[in-house]
């Protein structure tokens, strides 16, 4: 048998399955009306006894207890009676429920799904771009070769010696510095040079 809910006179009507609390209440109050009016002649009967027996009128307490059960007895059938006739209607309530809660964790999990899948394509891109920074390195340190290599070193240490030559040892180490020991100098990092 299919998952799909069987046909129902409420089908085109969607504010029947979307629905809050107030519009389920008077949505059930017109299709049970008899359960609302047997309560409500419950509680007539129970407020007409209460005021014969502040009366003292016992006959008439006897009679509106009566009723009280009479009517007590017209709401436990007219609940047993529309609970029979709108079964197949909550039924198919139910069935729009499951049908819902399913569609939503169905959307639910695409939506995981694409997000996801977006992180991978993200996670391929950086491996991708990765990839195509280490292959640019290597050609151009192949292109470099040995030769290379060593003119690149070169070249570091000319500008080195040039900066020594032209400033001098002293001017890159001050000569207060030199004479001081590692406790002095890392208590003139932390408090500032005095």
């Amino acid at each position: 048998m299919s998952g799909t809910p069987l046909p129902s006179s409420f089908d085109g009507n969607t504010d029947f399955y979307d629905e809050n609390r107030w519009q389920k209440f008077s949505r059930r109050l017109k299709e049970e009306p008899l359960i609302p009016f047997g309560c409500a002649l419950t509680c007539w009967a129970l407020y007409n006894a209460s005021r014969s027996i502040r009366a003292g009128d016992a006959n008439r307490t006897n009679r509106m207890f009566r009723a009280r059960i009479y009517a007590q007895g017209f709401t436990l059938l007219a609940m047993v009676g529309g609970s029979m006739y709108w079964q197949t209607d909550r039924q198919k309530r139910k069935e729009y429920d499951v049908v819902i809660a399913e569609k939503k964790a169905k959307e639910k999990n695409e939506a995981w799904i694409k997000e996801l899948e977006a992180r991978d394509e993200e996670e391929k891109e950086l491996k991708a771009e990765r990839q195509r920074r280490r292959e640019r390195l290597e050609k151009r340190q192949a292109g470099l070769g040995a030769d290379g290599k060593e003119k690149v070193a070169a070249e570091k240490k000319g500008v080195l010696e040039k900066v020594v030559e032209e400033k001098g040892v002293s001017s890159i180490v001050e000569e207060g510095e030199k004479k001081k020991g590692i406790l002095e100098s890392m208590s003139g990092l932390v408090w500032g040079k005095k």
